[in-house]
């Protein structure tokens, strides 16, 4: 049995996290998996990966998430640390500005994806712009338990639209806020329902901006919900919107799609290569909420039209099923 080293942010009790919905997938097929850290502080967060690395250095591989912005540098010291007692790494790469850090701080991502056995990209977005850059790179998208997800077929729309994200900066919450209000005009009855964790104070601002826009009461925000209770939820809702400025393949967008939900997102970052432009998503402008609430009124009046986005969606999103992707990394650890 093959052991593995998986270093990550383990920190999301009540939804299972990346780091743990694959370490499982990794356990099914028979590796043995040890996890590094669910530690909040991040200063211990950075020791405890460290030790786990010492204590696992005779691993056959070392897995390490891998993000654009403050945890760029947990992989950094990680992986040459790991250099250090000859252990094979292997990034997973997570973060939607990666390919600005590769621009930006060239020498530090060099340390790591040069010296890296092979990094593993969720997105072809991720795939092309690392590959361009010279680093090995194969791959393997994010898996979903597809059988968890049950496909509900919308033949007519509402203004009925639903949300799910932290609120973060980065996720532009404020942008949904302003969709409703705009969709309002048209539909006095349209609503909204927002679902995620603050993380930055950006949902102390939503509920501001909804006031202000006068839609507070048309506007839901449940907080973190386990996947199960959100998963239900979204059988009340018509339309899955994506407000994002900054993304790489949002596990949030492929888990509506394959709910059934149209989904109508910013094209920023890695979106447009998980979505196909009115084929099974609709792409909009970044901070265009006049852009995103028209293409919602077209898909209340053309409903035939969303029929087709949800079915080619979830035909898409099958490849992303936890059968194929468990095949897909078994292959891969066992023949690196």
């Amino acid at each position: 049995m093959k052991k593995i080293l998986y270093i990550g942010n383990n920190l999301d009790a009540k939804n299972p996290t990346t780091i743990v919905l694959l370490s499982t997938l990794l356990q099914e097929i028979g590796f043995e998996v040890n996890i590094y850290s669910n530690k909040k502080n991040k200063l211990l967060r950075l020791l405890a990966m460290c030790l786990g690395v010492f204590k696992y250095r005779k691993a056959s591989f070392l897995l390490i998430d891998t993000y654009s912005t403050s945890n760029f540098y947990y992989a950094l010291v990680v992986s040459q640390l790991a250099r250090l007692f000859n252990l094979k790494y292997l990034p997973i790469l997570h973060g939607g500005n990666l390919p600005i850090r590769l621009k930006n701080s060239l020498y530090l991502s060099e340390l790591i994806f040069k010296n890296a056995e092979l990094s593993v990209a969720p997105s072809n977005y991720l795939l092309q712009h690392f590959k361009s850059n010279g680093f090995k790179t194969v791959f393997i998208p994010n898996g979903i338990e597809l059988k968890n997800y049950p496909f509900k077929l919308r033949k007519t729309i509402s203004p009925k639209l639903l949300w799910v994200r932290a609120f973060d900066e980065i996720y532009n919450p404020q942008m949904a806020i302003k969709v409703v209000a705009l969709l309002k005009e048209t539909y006095p009855n349209a609503s909204l329902c927002m679902v995620g964790p603050d993380k930055d104070g950006s949902l102390t601002n939503a509920k501001m901006l909804a006031k202000e826009l006068g839609v507070q009461n048309s506007i839901e925000f449940t907080g973190l919900l386990d996947k199960k209770k959100w998963i239900k939820k979204s059988e009340e809702f018509d339309v899955f919107i994506n407000t994002t400025n900054i993304d790489n393949t949002p596990v949030s967008v492929i888990e509506a799609m394959a709910l059934g939900l149209p989904v109508i997102s910013t094209n920023v970052g890695g979106i447009s290569y998980l979505i196909d432009a009115k084929i099974d998503g609709i792409l909009v402008e970044k901070n265009n909420e006049t852009e995103m609430a028209n293409a919602i009124i077209n898909l209340i009046e053309n409903p035939i039209k969303a029929v087709n986005i949800a079915n080619n969606a979830r035909q898409k999103v099958a490849n992303f099923d936890s059968v194929v992707v468990k095949e897909e990394w078994r292959k891969l650890l066992e023949n690196a």
